[in-house]
């Protein structure tokens, strides 16, 4: 009796099955499983795609120098809502030859990121996972970096497996090297990691160091600055007259107010008064205090942080003081137009006492009313909570614009003390955790 021939959507969808099986086999266990290996170089080389795509060593921008055709299939590979070309009507079971073709390209891509192994990491192992990360953003439509920048969930998964390489590559030998140090994309993760091991460089390392900071800040700036920009402006201060000139002339309001000197025999409009558009917005003189926790968990933050309070320090009168602290404060306001000095002044870790950098803070309200205090932290004080929180209650008080932040950051991971969101919840100041576009919509509805 001879077996049934199956047909071809059935053969397809075994094919597809083998690519996912070896997939999750390479995923889980770094040794090839012959039979797999075999099997899958057999669909990849009858799909007339490259068998370099079954190797996890092989970056995907190595692929695509080698077959541009492919760049245009893998941007938005697994962009949500797609049609997939093998599920509709009732053989929606049976994929066909595309989508063997999809599931090869997926299967190189999420090898590629999610494969990271263990061991030692070089510099140039880094540079490749982060250009295969980038083309996994690609294929969920975005662009590169934009992901691991919102940080939640999968983009935090991205930033975790960055945050392990860049933990597990010797980086004090690969700064000391530049042409090593040139092969490094600066991320959160690694700018961290060169944070907190600032003060065991020197010479050529530092140096190297100080430009991965400066190009990572520069960069962030730019996206905040934007941001900035394109958040709203506040309110029209309808008390300043108009500007009365022509790019501010309401011509549609002109003409309705005129209608009653309209001429049926000269067939004309005259128009006695012309009306101006209102463009003016409040710009009340404000001081804005930002409060920086420096402690360990916070990376994230104090460098969001400390380039947002220099983008603000540069608006017309706004006056920004910057206060870092773990167990002591230190007064930043001087290097406040410049993220880059201040993070070179920070020394990340240690533990937390927020009523010491209030203490630094209050001096510095001189009209409460036109001040906001933007608070950074985790809010884990311990023994001083409640300290803190007296004190932090007395200055909203007073009139003082408080706006208590957990999590600014691109991961979106830290944890807030759920005693101190459930009092500023109470109190009226809820808790901004999240994106740090959270954080400039409300600073510049207050400042503008």
């Amino acid at each position: 009796m001879t077996e049934p021939i199956p047909d071809g959507g059935s053969a397809d969808a075994n094919r597809r099955q083998v690519l996912y099986w070896r997939l999750l086999s390479r995923l889980f266990d770094r040794d090839e499983q012959p039979s797999l290996e075999s099997a899958s170089v057999a669909v990849v080389d009858d799909l007339g795609l490259p068998t370099a795509l079954l190797d996890p060593a092989v970056s995907v921008d190595t692929i695509v120098q080698r077959f541009p055709a492919l760049a245009a299939e893998l941007r938005g590979l697994l962009s949500p809502g797609d049609d997939d070309p093998g599920d509709s009507g009732a053989d929606a079971h049976r994929p066909g030859e595309a989508e063997v073709r999809r599931a090869a390209l997926v299967s190189k891509v999420l090898l590629n990121v999610f494969a990271t192994g263990s061991g030692p990491v070089s510099a140039n192992q880094l540079a490749r996972w982060q250009s295969d990360a980038g083309w996994f953003e690609q294929a969920l439509g975005g662009e590169p970096g934009d992901l691991r920048r919102q940080g939640t969930g999968l983009g935090a998964t991205l930033a975790g497996l960055e945050g392990d390489l860049v933990r597990r590559m010797h980086l004090r030998e690969v700064l000391a090297d530049p042409t090593l140090a040139k092969a490094l994309t600066p991320s959160m993760s690694l700018i961290e990691q060169l944070l907190r091991d600032k003060a065991n460089l020197s010479g050529v390392a530092l140096a190297n160091a100080k430009a991965l900071i400066r190009r990572f800040v520069d960069e962030v700036a730019e996206v905040l600055r934007t941001q900035v920009q394109q958040t709203s402006a506040g309110a029209l201060d309808r008390s300043v007259p108009p500007k009365r000139v022509f790019r501010n002339l309401d011509l549609d309001r002109t003409i309705w107010q005129n209608l009653t000197n309209w001429s049926p025999e000269d067939e004309r409009l005259y128009v006695d008064r012309l009306y101006y558009r209102q463009t003016a917005r409040r710009t009340t003189p404000a001081r804005l205090i930002v409060v920086v926790d420096q402690s360990g968990s916070m990376v994230d933050s104090m460098v969001n942080c400390t380039i947002l309070a220099s983008i603000f320090a540069g608006l017309p009168k706004v006056d920004v003081h910057l206060i870092a602290y773990d167990t002591r404060a230190l007064d930043l306001t001087p290097w406040v137009h410049d993220p880059f000095e201040v993070l070179l002044r920070t020394q990340l870790g240690g533990g937390n006492d927020g009523p010491v950098a209030l203490a630094l803070a209050r001096p510095k309200i001189v009209e409460p009313k036109n001040t906001v205090l933007v608070w950074i932290s985790d809010f884990y004080e311990f023994d001083r909570s409640q300290p803190l929180f007296d004190g932090l209650v007395a200055v909203h008080r007073s009139g003082v614009r408080v706006i208590p932040v957990g999590s600014v950051s691109s991961s979106g991971q830290q944890s807030v003390n759920p005693w101190f969101r459930q009092r500023f919840k109470d109190l009226g100041t809820p808790v901004i955790s999240g994106h740090i576009r959270k954080l400039v919509v409300e600073l510049k509805n207050f400042l503008t």
